[in-house]
């Protein structure tokens, strides 16, 4: 290592003492307002006190019981005046929670600094080398990633194209891989046929939830193997669907990531969502989202964690709460996240070997504000050009006409949204009427639109559907024209053109021409508006 120490290398020596151990640390106090004047409790009030977490092994749907305690409830006592029963712990979210685990406190408030534990960072071929030439500059030449297991790193934005910049990314996620050992680097070699690449997948943040990445958090948890999430991209926030933090950061903090292990974060408050009613037949997440969003503007949620909760995001598939958290970024929020139940933990079954335990807001927990909606009246929306809150319903954009439709991205790219796709075209029985560009978000997804029949169809795929209504044929995963990219990118906006897309962002230049304008959108819309050629409500279709 170079005789100078590096600003990083001093603050990563500065936090030696926090390295985690060899013998068990204790878990960190509950949440509960125990006080540390009580006496002791005896080793058979402890048996009867203790609760029973929830804790769910890896490959089965069955809960265990913990092989220790893990907190203890205080037995029920007179109350005290807090003059004489020391610092009393308040109730919190599970943003605040999570952080508090990750950070190594018993409870934490919106406002405080905190250096975290990050379980997993994620880079891809945008950010990658960017983030890899910091930590080199700072750490060394020479110097180890804290942790190669912790490390996953996808090339998926720019790889089907023969810009030479794009390519040599790649090259550089491919050398550093190689040479730390990372364990998950889902390489691609053969851009002329994706399917020869095995390890290859596609959109990180979709590939991060089916390769097991994602999970409410894993347990010893005072091993302090929590629930913390980082990548160097926006979306990350996607995960939080399956109760974890996950957020976006910057190459300059992923690089110290890389080298320590650990992040400096600011608790954010947070806002709660309560989306409850029957979800109408002809409405998705992606109107729910960008619903919420057209409501509290694309900065009403500056730094705020938004936790979504209600009846009908129980009934929402991982897919669907998936979308939800995925555009908390189109509103500025630091993160979003939905409470595990057992639709998260069935699509955890064979994706995960960790043991994880959930946690959930307290009862009495301090939230910064609260949205509530009735779903069942709620109507299909898109977001106009040129931000994600320029809301309006369907059917008021009935006269605009369009020139294409693009289905794809983390966003609006998975299986569940080609289904839905899917479904309008079956339903309708004819063919778009403009070109209609078709982008899995992985391997995975691709193989579904091919293999999974689609309900009510008489077995036939997505991709037949798809084929009988005129679409382009499914394109290779990765995030296509999403961000525009290289001139040569599949279904990017090279002319200035009016395009239906599910994807995330419609600022001028988003997909390609600064002055193509881009009508965000459900599957369902997009679907619909591909078939007339304007901006159509699906209920043309579904109703």
């Amino acid at each position: 290592m170079a005789a100078s120490v590096s600003a990083a290398a001093k603050a990563s020596a500065a936090f030696a003492h926090k390295v985690r151990p060899l013998l068990p640390v204790p878990p960190p106090p509950t949440s509960r307002p125990v006080t540390d004047r009580l006496p002791p409790l005896s080793q058979k009030e402890l048996a009867a006190a203790a609760p029973a977490p929830t804790q769910h092994r890896a490959g089965s749907g069955r809960r265990s019981k913990p092989c220790r305690v893990r907190s203890v409830a205080s037995p029920a006592r007179a109350p005290r005046a807090p003059s004489s029963t020391g610092s009393v712990k308040t109730a919190m979210t599970m943003t605040e929670k999570i952080l508090a685990r990750a950070s190594e406190r018993a409870g934490l408030e919106p406002g405080e600094n905190v250096w975290v534990d990050v379980d997993v960072l994620m880079t891809h071929d945008v950010c990658g080398p960017g983030t890899i030439g910091i930590f080199k500059k700072e750490f060394g030449e020479d110097a180890k990633v804290w942790d190669r297991e912790k490390v996953v790193i996808i090339p998926d934005h720019y790889i089907f194209t023969s810009d030479e910049r794009a390519n040599r990314n790649v090259d550089i996620l491919r050398d550093f891989c190689m040479e730390q050992n990372i364990k998950y680097f889902y390489d691609i070699k053969d851009l002329s046929n994706f399917k020869a690449n095995p390890d290859y997948k596609g959109v990180c943040h979709v590939a991060l939830a089916q390769e097991g990445h994602c999970r409410p958090g894993e347990v010893p948890y005072w091993l302090y193997q929590v629930q913390v999430l980082l990548g160097t991209d926006s979306h990350t926030c996607n995960a939080g669907a399956f109760g974890q933090f996950a957020t976006g950061i910057g190459n300059t903090d992923a690089g110290f990531v890389l080298g320590t292990g650990k992040a400096l974060l600011k608790v954010p408050p947070t806002i709660r969502f309560v989306l409850d009613g029957e979800m109408p037949p002809y409405l998705l997440a992606k109107d729910l989202i960008l619903q919420i969003i057209g409501e509290i503007s694309v900065s009403g949620a500056t730094y705020k964690s938004m936790e979504f909760v209600g009846s009908t995001v129980e009934s929402l598939n991982m897919e669907e709460r998936m979308t939800l958290c995925n555009m908390v970024i189109e509103a500025g929020g630091k993160n979003g996240v939905v409470p595990a139940d057992e639709t998260t933990f069935k699509y955890l079954e064979g994706k995960t070997s960790v043991d994880y335990e959930p946690v959930y807001s307290d009862a009495q927990a301090r939230f910064f504000s609260d949205y509530r909606f009735d779903v069942s009246k709620l109507e299909p929306v898109v977001a106009k050009p040129h931000s994600p809150d320029n809301r309006a319903l369907a059917r008021e954009c009935k006269d605009v006409k369009i020139d294409r439709v693009y289905i794809g991205s983390c966003t609006g790219g998975k299986t569940e949204d080609f289904l839905a796709a899917a479904k309008v075209f079956l339903a309708s029985g004819k063919k778009v009427k403009v070109p209609t560009f078709l982008v899995p978000a992985t391997q995975k997804v691709w193989m579904d639109l091919y293999s999974l029949p689609v309900p009510g169809s008489g077995g036939k795929t997505c991709s037949q559907i798809f084929e009988e209504a005129g679409c382009d044929t499914p394109a290779s995963p990765s995030c296509g024209a999403c961000l525009g990219g290289p001139r040569d990118t599949y279904a990017r906006m090279n002319e200035p053109m009016v395009c239906v897309s599910t994807t995330n962002r419609n600022f001028p230049g988003r997909m390609g021409h600064k002055e193509g304008q881009i009508y965000l959108a459900s599957p369902y819309t997009a679907a619909a508006s591909a078939l007339t050629g304007y901006v159509t409500d699906p209920r043309d279709f579904l109703m």
